[in-house]
């Protein structure tokens, strides 16, 4: 059997840490897709080695395209739902970490796709960590799921990781399924001295790169881009709006936390410090940000699936790995409407990207220790 991978340096790990990812093999599934391609660029940038496992891209434009992202990973183009392709994958790539991004993530997809939706949120995850249970090398696996794994009531709850899982339309049930599948593959076949493996739930993302169909920002972006009034479904609804590289940036952290072995937490939420922002706020504040009127029209084919109001509570992650907002609210939209104005301009997109995680390793590094740091036994 392979030795396993080098021990852990006792590092700080309450901050992103380049020497910690710096020549780690890393998995990386997903890196296609928006947030993938920005994590492959900035683990890339720490000198680790990835191995992206995903579908070609989806969308024209990309940002795995116009970032030429395949410089950054190897990448093997495999379907999640294939058991076989996903373990040579895993037995060629031998991973430290594991970050799984791999999904179907539009709600009103999921609504028209269910099948598709649960085989690839829920299998895919269970295929991916069956494949790892024979990676001789792995230290820690993040499973990514949805702030909407959680049960809504729609009254305002600030959803901690102890409430209920649920979920009343197809995506959120998938995830919701995904966070059971994955804690109990845990439990039977990583835990003792095994790997630790863990789900991490994310808030609204937002950020330059993504074209996605039925996301507010892309769909602004087209609509800029056709001169005419962008169609909200939704104007009142509330999100837990998130910059990209925020949530990247918890992702990292608990991916470094539990393989130094500082935490033993199954699930953490990661979403902004303070949320009342609705879809409309949103809508002018990007509009307004890329030069356009702040005028919308209401899209007249709503869904009466997607909840009004959803808050995600990331007090555990910022006081067990340190992590914070470094983006928050308005930053967050400028330096999002900073990479599509770029775009529009024509400018090297890889160079813009670089330059934007650049920007916020600069901020992490520069900013003052503002929380306590605690460790929580799960």
């Amino acid at each position: 059997m392979a030795l396993r991978a080098r021990a852990v340096e006792s590092l700080g790990l309450t901050k992103i840490e380049p020497a910690f990812w710096s020549g780690r093999r890393v998995l990386l599934t997903g890196h296609t897709g928006f947030k993938g391609a920005w994590a492959a660029m900035w683990l890339a940038r720490m000198g680790a080695q990835v191995t992206g496992l995903a579908l070609p891209p989806e969308t024209d434009p990309n940002l795995y395209t116009m970032a030429e992202v395949a410089r950054d990973a190897a990448s093997m183009m495999v379907d999640i739902r294939d058991l076989e392709g996903i373990a040579a994958v895993v037995a060629k790539a031998n991973p430290e970490i594991v970050l799984h991004m791999a999904a179907q993530p539009l709600v009103r997809r999921a609504i028209t796709r269910p099948v598709e939706t649960f085989e690839v949120n829920i299998l895919g995850t269970v295929h991916l960590l069956e494949s790892l249970r024979s990676a001789p090398s792995l230290l820690a696996a993040v499973v990514v799921t949805t702030d909407k794994v959680y049960e809504n009531r729609e009254d305002k709850t600030w959803f901690t990781e102890a409430a209920r899982l649920g979920g009343h339309e197809p995506y959120g049930a998938s995830k919701a399924a995904a966070e059971i599948a994955t804690g109990a593959m845990a439990k039977a076949y990583f835990d003792g001295d095994g790997a630790a493996v863990a789900t991490a739930r994310g808030g609204n993302v937002i950020g330059g790169g993504d074209f996605s169909d039925d996301r507010l920002i892309p769909d602004i972006i087209r609509a800029v881009a056709r001169g005419c009034r962008p169609a909200l479904r939704n104007p009142s609804a509330i999100r837990p709006w998130q910059y990209v590289l925020d949530c990247l940036a918890g992702y990292f952290c608990y991916a470094q936390a539990l393989a130094a072995k500082t935490t033993n937490e199954r699930s953490l939420n990661f979403g902004p410090a303070a949320n009342e922002v609705s879809v409309a706020s949103i809508a002018s504040s990007i509009l307004e940000a890329l030069a356009a009127k702040p005028d919308w029209d209401l899209d007249p084919m709503q869904s009466p699936h997607e909840s009004n109001t959803l808050n995600v509570d990331s007090t555990k992650a910022r006081e067990i790995l340190g992590w914070r907002d470094h983006f928050p609210g308005g930053q967050g939209l400028a330096a999002t409407a900073a990479w599509y104005l770029a775009w529009r301009r024509g400018e090297d997109m890889r160079a813009v990207s670089l330059e934007a995680i650049d920007a916020y390793m600069d901020a992490q590094n520069t900013a003052p220790d503002c929380v306590s740091i605690r460790k929580r036994d799960g």
